[in-house]
């Protein structure tokens, strides 16, 4: 009986239920609030700095914020995903849309990884001796 406790006591213990926040904190009534802004000096300072930029097509600043559920053994748990798109021309905001949990595609994210172009695979011995001398001693100021 004792061992019965103890092993209830122990995985009691692991199961412990904890949501972070990860990205942006938007606020409850964000509609209504990005509805006001019309320049990127207000985005800014309504929202914050934008996590990501487009650099092809239309200027977009891209804003996302999301809730990590951990409740123990069980697998990790994303809620409350959010995404802010803002279509910028110039220092004026020509667009914004918000898009939720359902207007979300199902994303599977893939274990494996992505290859670099023209990167160099080196293992352990040829990492050490590729740094030999690339080094200057402490001191010298080089």
């Amino acid at each position: 009986m004792k061992k019965a406790i103890l092993i209830f006591t122990v995985f009691l213990a692991a199961c412990t239920f904890q949501t972070k926040h990860r990205g942006y904190v938007f606020p409850p009534d964000l509609e209504s609030e990005v509805a006001k802004i019309k320049t990127t000096s207000q985005l800014t300072q309504e929202i914050g700095s934008p996590q990501a930029k487009t650099i092809y097509g239309d200027e977009v600043w891209i804003y996302y914020g999301v809730d990590e559920n951990y409740r123990g053994p069980l697998p990790l748990k994303y809620d409350n995903k959010t995404v802010l798109l803002a279509w910028v021309n110039g220092k004026t905001v020509t667009d914004i849309e918000v898009l939720r949990d359902v207007d979300l595609p199902k994303v599977i994210i893939s274990e494996d990884e992505t290859q670099i172009p023209a990167a160099i695979e080196l293992n352990a011995l040829q990492e050490l001796f590729n740094n030999i001398g690339r080094f200057s001693p402490a001191g010298l100021g080089q």
